[in-house]
């Protein structure tokens, strides 16, 4: 790759998602990211992810909502984290279907 491809690259935005991840005892854990795959692997490697997933059992990508930048997913991040728990096992089962 050129070294003017790398900064097109670079200039271009990044998109942002909002994610919600399972514990083992089904417990929703909401979260933003530009890379989901990479953030479920921080999570379930401990070192990176949030501390309060560590030793939670398997974690498994539920929901995500790709956004325009990251000011709206932190808005959305902090509406669903409001949500109850029946609300948003809705939203998970609407993303699944």
């Amino acid at each position: 790759m050129t070294k003017q491809a790398k900064q097109q690259l670079k200039k271009q935005p990044k998109s942002w998602y909002v994610y919600c991840i399972r514990t083992a005892r089904g417990a929703l854990y909401t979260g933003i990211t530009t890379d989901t795959a990479r953030r479920l692997k921080e999570h379930q490697g401990g070192r990176t992810g949030a501390k309060n997933l560590r030793g939670k059992g398997p974690l498994q990508m539920v929901y995500q909502q790709q956004v325009v930048d990251r000011s709206s997913a932190g808005v959305l991040e902090a509406r669903i984290k409001k949500l109850s728990k029946k609300q948003k096992e809705m939203m998970v089962a609407g993303a699944l279907n």
